[in-house]
């Protein structure tokens, strides 16, 4: 067995534990820490497939942030673990029933595969010369898709732009914070010298 070999099983065995252990385990902590071993061996089935950036992305993206997000909600929740048990127990024969039914479909469609006349050649990634996996995504982004690359952004923009707007609300009864007003206020008017004379009270 060669080391390519022995990595890919390696990395295929444990994402497969993991993922299964992200569904099994009871504390949500756990479950969290079992996804980003998930990611991370994720990340190394990409390396071997040749795509480090698309690997290094999603350690960054996911590892980096969705999953430490993920940790911080679940940690700072009051999360009460008898009623989620509760809740498990009550809809575990629904759950096993569509589980039965997804395992049916998938084998079905694997039964019913063909492979088709030169699809090794259709899914064969084409290399070019001198160049590496980032610069030419690089490349292909910012120059043959440019337009629809920026479209996209502001397509984002726009959608983080409305959904500030939808969720923002000004409640009166909540005393706000003035920055411009505090930065240009008047010392002479801020400040009150009060002669207090002794034994006496404000």
């Amino acid at each position: 067995m060669t080391v390519f070999a022995f990595a890919f099983y390696l990395f295929a065995i444990v994402a497969v534990v993991a993922g299964f252990m992200v569904v099994v385990s009871r504390n949500p902590v756990h479950s969290v820490l079992w996804l980003i071993l998930t990611f991370l061996t994720a990340a190394g089935l990409f390396v071997l497939m040749g795509a480090e950036f698309v690997a290094m992305l999603l350690i960054i993206v996911y590892v980096g942030a969705v999953a430490v997000l993920f940790l911080f909600v679940v940690m700072m929740l009051d999360v009460d673990f008898a009623a989620l048990k509760g809740e498990l127990a009550r809809y575990m024969p629904l759950g096993l029933l569509i589980g039965v039914v997804m395992i049916m479909q998938l084998a079905a469609g694997f039964a019913a595969w063909k492979s088709a006349e030169g699809a090794e050649a259709l899914r064969a990634v084409p290399v070019i010369e001198g160049m590496s996996n980032a610069e030419a995504i690089g490349m292909v982004m910012y120059d043959k898709y440019l337009l629809l690359f920026q479209t996209s952004g502001l397509i984002l923009l726009v959608a983080m732009i409305g959904a500030i707007l939808l969720t923002l609300r000004h409640r009166k009864d909540v005393k706000r914070q003035n920055v411009i007003a505090q930065m240009h206020r008047d010392p002479a008017k801020a400040l009150e010298m009060v002669d207090v004379k002794p034994g006496q009270g404000l």
